[in-house]
């Protein structure tokens, strides 16, 4: 029963789904054409289901054109990691398989997934097949489903972590699609025949309408901004065990420019669950959100409009009476940071972790480091795991005390050591990918920012806050796949070298920020920047963090809902 307004069509997409036969489509006759190196316009909304989108080199698509040539096509394959946890094996295949198909690179997703960009058609489905072989997969990695779960790695903090990480596993288990079409296409599982009526038990033919995120947050860390997303679980621990979780609804980062109907928006407490709860709760939530989300403006088709048009107490009604219980009330909780713990930490058992930055993500080896090569090789001594984190970085977890000093030794040998980590700033950044294959990047992000970064260490430096932490993050659009609109200094992609800047965010990723200059340009971003974090460095009480300060110098507006972002616009006091 999808509610949508009866003066409005459907979107396309709607008929698109209903007529896929449970995503099937023609994407096995797209792969067979060996005419173009592109599949149909249908077939690429499809597979995004599938964990893969179409994308082109937007670098190369002048040259191309000039010699009449079709875009240099090719595609991106995002692999599901519930958790963030695989193992040393499974890095060590995905390594492979980013110089077998992809572009020598491995990139760690804000979402805890892996991502492989430059992979050709013609190889698409032997990557799939070797992904899976790895026991990973890509199935609901993208489209109108939920998608790779998240649940804080950090296995240091608490002896409920990995009672956490199984709950969580059992909800993205249970919330996963379950057509055979995925492996029907990618791993060739043949049809039974007569072919049964096909069910999909929660989702049906029409899927959800739009996308869904599900996330899981350990206090004091929020470190996967479970303000962010469409469902959260923030666990709640008492006297050291598992109580439950309070549950949050209605995030979510995606807005478009001039589109003041357009919105970030934060979660909500919608109530607490016991840890049995947990799974029976999430399905219910989607269900709700499959009923009763806008099919007929994908626009405003994401959980966080259903919930504002609505309200809280309206949705909540419409859960429990799918459970057939009510919901407890919200426990207590605080968060204290939403970025990562660098370096070693000593685990609860006896272990220690070492997390490691990488910068946006991207996992590589060039003439200034080789973190690809070094991580092939500690993964290749190491017993315990490897954790990505949702701020893009890498845990190596589970180090015992006769494997550490290995562990150590190939980090110094390949300068990833703690004596080379950077300004609070730079461990504090996290950009998008961007220009050249995101077909909607309007100005880059993950090639500019570290330069953007290095340019602002200057001025951090001589401020004296090296050792500040001050979350800065970067997307070429404002779809917000990097979360820009919970930091302190962001930088949205308005045009070619253009960004909107936005100051103010919560450092607890709490608060959304608010639209501070419009169509900046790249060069002018630092100018713009200096005397704000000069006069924090010399007028910030004890304790206060740089988003807190814009807000109480008068340099912006606090947004204090999704509805409010758009308004009141930051003053120009500095």
């Amino acid at each position: 029963m999808a509610t949508s307004s009866p003066d409005k069509p459907l979107h396309k997409n709607e008929a698109l789904k209903t007529e896929s036969h449970y995503l099937r489509g023609t994407i096995l006759d797209g792969l067979a054409d060996t005419s173009t190196g592109a599949i149909s316009a249908d077939d690429t909304q499809l597979t995004k289901f599938h964990g893969i989108y179409q994308q082109d080199d937007r670098d190369l698509r002048k040259e191309r054109r000039k010699a009449k040539q079709e875009k240099a096509f090719s595609f991106m394959i995002r692999v599901r990691v519930p958790g963030g946890v695989c193992s040393p094996q499974q890095w060590l295949d995905m390594d492979r398989l980013a110089s077998d198909y992809a572009n020598e690179t491995l990139k760690l997703t804000t979402r805890q997934a892996f991502q492989f960009h430059g992979v050709l058609k013609g190889n698409l489905k032997q990557t799939i097949k070797e992904i899976n072989e790895a026991l990973l997969d890509t199935l609901a990695a993208c489209g109108d489903v939920n998608r790779n779960v998240m649940c804080n790695p950090n296995p240091y903090q608490s002896e409920v972590h990995e009672q956490v990480l199984e709950i969580t596993h059992k909800i993205s288990d249970h919330l996963s699609p379950r057509t055979g079409a995925y492996h029907e296409i990618w791993l060739d599982k043949e049809k039974i025949t007569p072919e049964p009526e096909e069910e999909e038990p929660l989702y049906g033919k029409t899927y959800l309408p739009r996308k869904f995120k599900t996330v899981v947050a350990v206090p004091p860390s929020n470190d996967v901004d479970i303000f962010a997303h469409d469902l959260g679980y923030i666990a709640i621990i008492e006297d050291g065990k598992l109580a439950g979780f309070n549950v949050t609804v209605g995030g979510g980062m995606g807005m478009a420019h001039n589109k003041e109907a357009t919105f970030p928006r934060l979660a909500q407490v919608l109530g607490f669950c016991t840890p049995e709860q947990a799974v029976d709760v999430g399905e219910k939530i989607v269900s709700v959100q499959r009923d009763y989300g806008d099919r007929t403006d994908r626009a405003h088709a994401r959980l966080k409009y259903t919930i504002e048009d609505r309200g809280l107490d309206w949705f909540r009604q419409q859960v429990e009476e799918r459970l057939g219980y009510a919901l407890g009330d919200e426990r207590p909780f605080t968060f204290d940071h939403n970025g990562d713990r660098y370096g070693w930490t000593e685990g609860t058992d006896g272990k220690s972790h070492y997390t490691l930055f990488v910068q946006n993500g991207r996992v590589r080896d060039d003439a200034t480091q080789k973190a690809r090569t070094a991580l092939r090789e500690i993964a290749e001594i190491h017993e315990g795991d490897f954790r990505l984190t949702a701020n893009q970085n890498l845990i190596i977890g589970g180090v015992s005390a006769e494997a550490r000093p290995k562990v150590e030794a190939l980090l110094a040998k390949y300068g990833l050591d703690q004596n080379n980590l950077g300004s609070a700033l730079r461990l504090n950044s996290m950009a998008c990918v961007a220009l050249p294959t995101c077909g909607l990047a309007l100005a880059e992000s993950e090639r500019y920012l570290p330069d953007l970064v290095t340019e602002l260490d200057t001025v951090i430096e001589e401020a004296g806050l090296r050792e500040d932490a001050i979350t800065i993050r970067m997307t070429g659009c404002p779809n917000g796949c990097a979360r820009p609109y919970l930091a302190e200094i962001a930088m949205v992609g308005r045009a070619p070298g253009k960004y909107n800047v936005y100051l103010g965010g919560g450092f607890v990723g709490d608060r959304l920020n608010k639209l501070y200059r419009e169509s900046v340009k790249s060069e002018e971003i630092t100018p713009l920047l200096r005397p704000l974090i000069e006069s924090y460095a010399k007028e910030r009480e004890d304790g206060e963090n740089f988003g807190d300060y814009v807000i109480r110098k008068g340099h912006i507006k606090e947004t204090v809902a999704g509805t409010d972002f758009h308004q009141n616009l930051g003053e120009t006091k500095v």
